[in-house]
């Protein structure tokens, strides 16, 4: 029996209408799609049928996406930098502390649209694993919404409101693993072989003691070791995260496509950009510490190729939280695209060790080995998340004490009695007092509001945290506040009086959001209105400068002090921040500069008072009037 085409497969679900454009995609795919997915599985006998399989699988659903989704894909496919305008702005939460549920998202709708966010980040909301699961990343379903959340139809709602409005929903795309009460993982538990060769699973300790001798521990404390026992089984199951996690094997192809008909499924829902989670993890080599190997680069960007034919306007984001010089693979290359947008942790937690040390060495160091963006690319900036502020990700900018210097910072952030730390944090997964453990907390809590107990205390906090958002801001990516931090949400200590998160000091930073504050958020008195406007202030310069788009260039001025950070974006904008509580000056580049949020006028010699930031624009003297 002859085999047919990959194309051929691909098209034989689709209404006559759609074959020309879903012929033409696969075309531009086809050479990067069958290399990729060739390297990976081209050696097993069973290599062409399955491609045919998986190929008449994503034409099912191309023929099941609606109009109205096909319509943007059509938009977007004319204008694929369309994510990476200055005018984009992100928001994080998890569903059940900003609006209870998915309904009650969409009743949050008319805030976020105040903001001027364009993309919602919302953090898992799919079927979780019954009891823990890890923030909901332990997913039990990617067919279904969590019933505590609501249904499969309030997903379809609030992404056809969002759509409205102009934003676009981002999910969770758990990659490495799932829940073990997971289908697939209960079949396997049940005794079928083919959903047990999902799992990597070994009958005795010999190969796992091997993997653990070059492979990290993610959580030493709450999870030590990479792999569980599973008495069903009798096996030991690879869990890199929590033994409830198992991570899959995606050297088994019948893996991959589950995987890609699973984004598909969601995407046909509306879901616009998938944080693929742990993409660091997804290929094992014994020998190696099992991260960013070439094979999952590989499995990406076949997973890029399927979306560009079925949605080419999905985007696709990675969360490898990675050091610099290992970020710029997560994009792939120009003959063969990966993710369109990736995680920038090291300018993250950097920018927060520049308070930290009063310095912004670090921070230099890490813009300075920030490459270009290649085309239709995006870096995505944020100050807090939902997770730990890791803090190793800046090891090959720290200098050669840089583990004594990290777990010093690390130490100033868990506001450690003795450090004169005016932060309120919690270490995180720490292994000694000489590492260094990551560090949680809400930004306000982490930047001194919380311990504020005086005016000048509060007020040199809020200008912590808007420096801080002021470089995200104006970096030159896709910047995302997290919950709360608008309007200056502090630290939630109820976890501590719950057995299953007690022991997980990142709830800190997952507040119900308090509406209470958000009543206050135009006062311009409180700290949160205070905040919440300087905010906007922000973002609305940021909305009019072209010069902040995630692709403008950017350098680094220098300084006569390493407290300032001169960020110059083009040759027309500069960001000058203090990030010391001392008084600074700086000398502007010849001419005259407006300042961005209140139009008055500088040349020559500016003063910095601390913790201050100026956002300055180039005057054009054509446009000065004479006096």
């Amino acid at each position: 029996m002859s085999i047919r085409s990959p194309l051929a497969r691909l098209l034989a679900p689709l209404p006559t209408h759609l074959r020309d454009d879903a012929a033409r995609r696969y075309a531009r795919q086809e050479a990067v799609l069958l290399d990729r997915l060739g390297s990976l599985y081209g050696q097993r006998p069973d290599f062409l049928p399955w491609l045919g399989d998986l190929m008449e699988s994503v034409g099912r659903l191309y023929a099941a996406r609606a109009p109205e989704l096909r319509r943007q894909d059509a938009q977007r496919e004319a204008r694929p930098d369309w994510f990476a305008s200055q005018s984009m702005l992100g928001y994080s939460a998890y569903v059940q502390r900003f609006g209870a549920n998915l309904q009650g998202v969409a009743a949050r709708i008319a805030h976020l649209r105040e903001l001027g966010v364009t993309y919602l980040h919302l953090l898992p909301f799919l079927r979780a694993r019954a009891g823990e699961s890890d923030g909901g990343f332990a997913v039990a379903s990617f067919e279904e919404v969590d019933p505590a959340l609501g249904s499969n139809a309030d997903l379809l709602a609030l992404t056809a409101q969002l759509r409205a409005a102009g934003i676009s929903l981002c999910s969770d795309l758990i990659l490495n693993h799932v829940a073990d009460d997971h289908a697939w993982a209960l079949d396997a538990k049940a005794g079928d072989p083919l959903l047990r060769d999902f799992f990597h699973t070994y009958p005795d300790r010999v190969q796992p003691d091997r993997y653990e001798q070059t492979v990290g521990q993610v959580f030493p404390q709450a999870a030590p070791g990479n792999f569980t026992f599973v008495p069903e089984l009798q096996r030991w199951v690879w869990t890199t995260f929590y033994p409830y996690q198992w991570d899959l094997n995606y050297a088994n192809p019948a893996v991959f496509a589950a995987m890609a008909g699973a984004m598909l499924g969601l995407a046909n829902k509306g879901i616009e950009v998938f944080r693929l989670d742990s993409t660091a993890f997804l290929w094992k080599r014994e020998g190696t510490d099992c991260m960013n190997q070439p094979e999952a680069h590989s499995l990406l960007q076949a997973l890029r190729a399927i979306a560009a034919i079925v949605a080419p306007g999905v985007l696709l984001k990675a969360e490898a939280i990675v050091p610099t010089p290992k970020l710029p693979a997560y994009f792939g290359s120009d003959a063969a695209p990966e993710c369109h947008i990736a995680y920038h942790s090291s300018l993250m937690a950097a920018g927060w060790g520049a308070l930290a040390e009063e310095s912004t060495d670090l921070l230099q160091q890490v813009i300075a080995a920030t490459p270009p963006l290649p085309p239709a690319a995006s870096w995505l900036s944020y100050v807090r998340c939902h997770d730990d502020i890791g803090w190793n990700v800046l090891l090959n900018e720290a200098g050669a004490d840089g583990p004594a210097r990290l777990a010093r910072i690390a130490r100033f952030f868990a506001g450690t009695p003795g450090s004169g730390s005016y932060a309120r944090g919690a270490a995180f997964q720490s292994s000694s007092a000489d590492k260094a453990h990551g560090s949680n907390g809400m930004a306000a809590s982490l930047a001194g509001l919380e311990s504020a107990t005086t005016v000048q205390e509060q007020e040199y906090a809020l200008r912590r945290l808007l420096l801080l958002h002021g470089l995200a801001l104006s970096f030159g990516a896709l910047p995302v506040l997290y919950m709360g931090d608008e309007l200056g949400m502090t630290n939630d200590y109820s976890y501590t009086q719950r057995a299953d998160r007690a022991m997980d000091s990142r709830w800190l930073q997952r507040p119900a959001f308090d509406d209470s504050l958000l009543a206050w958020r135009h006062d311009g008195v409180s700290a949160s209105g205070r905040l919440y406007l300087g905010l906007r202030q922000l973002i609305d310069a940021r909305g009019r400068l072209p010069a902040l788009a995630a692709a403008a260039p950017r350098s680094v001025l220098p300084a006569d002090t390493p407290a300032v950070l001169a960020l110059l974006r083009g040759d027309a904008f500069l960001n000058l921040s203090n990030f010391s509580g001392a008084s600074q000056r700086f000398t502007l580049p010849a001419g005259e500069w407006r300042n961005s949020l209140d139009g008055s006028v500088l040349a020559g010699t500016v003063g910095l008072q601390p913790w201050h930031m100026l956002w300055l624009e180039r005057e054009q003297e054509q446009k000065r009037e004479p006096a």
